[in-house]
């Protein structure tokens, strides 16, 4: 009988949202993503969670090798160095010893990471910031979100806190495309003036309001921006005004010579050309090329995910 070889730089992830867990075997190369198995996230139990990534973990155990770690990419506050993460979707996380103890139950290393720092990687490793040094990814979903890599790995703070250009009192109240103040929006941080508070979809709505239009939807604000609107192109222009300083700021600080962006509003790429203008009047090193690049991977935390693992195979 022939012993089956399993390709070595397999590496079992799990990209898990506040509704569903979706994992799968994923290698290093472009394209290299398996079958994806899913399972609601239990939000409120945590033997419950643990169960449901074990059952997973089960169903591929056969497309990967016996020491292949498992990553999870998870949203919300994720510290690698104490294995925990902080979800305000998923309760029942919050403070637990999550790696230590999958480790244990499954018998193989279990590693950890954000999912604007997985998309971060899977974009600087095989999407637009390939060839980069440092590469920024800026998330521009329903709020703010971001990642930094540096020469191909994932910079980790203190807390897991790195590329969090979303939050911080930054907001310009006194944009120069208005004739009067705005007042600063609370953050979900606790803090006031963010931009999360303007910058992503949710945002973007508030502004539309608070410059005196009717209510709208993000999309239906940037559909009639695209049709010549004239509201639309007063809220967008703010929005950029507004937006593109803070991410300036992150640019200038580390030194990225791309940013990769995702979510919603950063899949858009007529909107990403328009926030790059304004971006480039902004950032101290002159660029004739753009800064900003909508992302193009398709799976981009199971990607950042497998290529965190294949680094840490091969720090062992």
């Amino acid at each position: 009988m022939t012993e089956t070889l399993l390709p070595p730089n397999r590496i079992l992830v799990a990209d898990i949202g506040g509704s569903f867990i979706r994992m799968a075997a994923v290698g290093t190369r472009p394209g290299e993503v398996g079958k994806v198995r899913t399972c609601p996230t239990p939000t409120e139990d945590i033997a419950a969670f643990l169960d449901s990534l074990s059952v997973l973990t089960a169903e591929l155990a056969g497309e990967v090798d016996a020491t292949a770690p498992l990553i999870l990419a998870a949203a919300g506050l994720c510290n690698a160095a104490t294995g925990t993460i902080r979800s305000a979707n998923i309760p029942c996380l919050d403070d637990k010893p999550v790696c230590r103890i999958l480790s244990a139950r499954l018998q193989r290393p279990v590693g950890l990471l954000n999912d604007a720092d997985a998309f971060a990687l899977a974009e600087a490793g095989q999407g637009v910031g390939r060839g980069h040094r440092v590469v920024f990814g800026a998330i521009l979903g329903t709020g703010i979100g971001g990642g930094l890599v540096v020469d191909g790995r994932v910079v980790r703070g203190r807390g897991g806190l790195v590329g969090e250009w979303g939050h911080g009192p930054v907001a310009n109240q006194l944009p120069r495309t208005l004739d009067r103040p705005l007042p600063r929006m609370r953050c979900g941080c606790g803090q006031e003036g963010c931009a999360d508070t303007f910058g992503g979809a949710r945002g973007l709505e508030r502004l539309h309001e608070m410059i005196g239009f009717a209510p709208a939807k993000s999309h239906e604000i940037t559909d009639r921006w695209r049709t010549g609107d004239a509201e639309a192109a007063k809220t967008i222009a703010l929005w950029v005004e507004m937006l593109s300083e803070p991410l300036a700021l992150a640019v200038n600080i580390t030194g990225a010579s791309i940013v990769a962006t995702g979510g919603g509003l950063g899949r858009d790429a007529a909107l990403m050309a328009e926030l790059d203008k304004g971006l480039r009047k902004r950032i101290l090193s002159e660029r004739d090329e753009p800064v900003l690049y909508p992302g193009r991977i398709d799976q981009a935390a199971l990607v950042g995910g497998a290529i965190l693992g294949h680094q840490m195979r091969q720090s062992v």
